[in-house]
């Protein structure tokens, strides 16, 4: 008598270092190491913050700014909560903005040089926005649409000429940087047409700057991150797509080229409007997307991490420019630049070393 053993049913497989998180129907695939490090860098924002709060021109305690952060009466109300928060909520949605729109652009060209301010799109954002301060339009409702315009405007020029019956990386990153020379060429021309007045302020919006800026920069910014979440999440899943081949994603069904458009134009918007809120902050979207990436050991950008990092360079950055030289307050731009600049010269000479 021949005896049946039952086979167990299969297994679903799943790549190492992946836990699956489900809830009901709905599952979600998550990297372990990924979870960590967000865990890890949402706990040195949240350090980070307290201590921006807490340092200044005059010291308040981490308890009387956990009071004003809960809404609780305290005697630091008006340093905390007037003139700390709204800059400090400015640099976090800033350095978000700027890491999210990073990872996404790096992601299409399949290039770590490939940022919002080497291919030109900050720089376009940021003429369109002093032309539009030039001519006398100074409205916080007006200027981030001036300079999403001019940021979209930017990256199409550079996508139609750097197209060649394909989208080529190294071919997309040189049009990126000479179109952003003739960008800052032309914003040098309109401060130096404007108001005296107008071409000081635009002078240091131009460095990327927190000073003065709160709920006014703040809200469209916060608007527009609100309205591209579900675009986000999107973006999310369609990154492991765009990080293949050419030939291997169209093998799998991808439609590439809508992929890369749909990411191109997120990370387009986030720089455009992070540029309109604080100015054009160097080299955050550069540095974050690929710390996040080594962090994580993934072989995609993690979108989370990389919004993280981007707030957390931002909020150190600007922590180190008003305290560094007190009572003299220096652009967060300033440091961003004095870490980017370096790490950009390494980028390059890394990759005419693997070449």
């Amino acid at each position: 008598m021949t005896r049946v053993v039952e086979s167990p049913p299969p297994v679903a497989a799943r790549p190492a270092g992946y836990a699956v998180l489900r809830a009901g129907r709905c599952s979600v695939l998550l990297h372990r190491r990924a979870v960590v490090v967000a865990v890890v860098l949402a706990v040195l924002l949240a350090v980070t913050v307290v201590a921006s709060l807490c340092l200044g021109q005059s010291y308040v305690s981490p308890g009387e700014v956990v009071r004003v952060l809960l809404g609780l009466p305290s005697p630091d109300e008006l340093v905390v909560g007037t003139l700390r928060l709204p800059r400090l909520v400015t640099g976090l949605l800033v350095g978000a903005a700027f890491g999210l729109a990073g990872g996404l652009i790096q992601t299409v060209a399949r290039n770590p040089l490939a940022s919002p301010d080497v291919i030109g799109v900050t720089h376009g954002a940021g003429a369109a926005t002093v032309a539009a301060m030039t001519f006398g339009v100074t409205s916080y409702a007006v200027l981030p649409y001036v300079s999403v315009a001019g940021g979209l405007g930017a990256a199409l020029l550079v996508y139609l000429l750097a197209w060649r019956g394909g989208l080529h990386a190294n071919r997309f990153v040189l049009i990126g940087i000479g179109i952003s020379v003739a960008l800052a060429s032309l914003t040098r021309l309109f401060v130096t047409k404007g108001d005296y007045l107008v071409a000081q302020q635009a002078k240091v919006w131009l460095t990327g700057s927190l000073n003065g800026r709160g709920y006014d920069q703040a809200a469209p910014l916060a608007t527009i991150l609100l309205l591209l979440l579900p675009f986000l999440v999107w973006a999310a899943r369609a990154q492991r797509g765009a990080d293949f081949g050419d030939d291997t994603a169209v093998a799998l069904g991808i439609r590439l080229g809508r992929v890369r458009l749909g990411l191109s134009a997120l990370g387009v918007v986030l720089a455009s409007a992070a540029t309109a809120a604080a100015g054009p902050v160097d080299f955050v979207a550069l540095l974050a997307p690929q710390i996040a990436r080594r962090l994580t050991r993934t072989p995609h950008i993690p979108p989370v991490c990389s919004a993280l990092m981007g707030a957390l360079i931002v909020v150190v950055a600007d922590l180190m420019a008003r305290r560094l030289l007190s009572p003299l307050e220096l652009p967060v731009g300033v440091f961003t630049a004095v870490v980017g600049a370096p790490y950009l010269m390494w980028l390059i000479v890394r990759s005419r070393a693997r070449r």
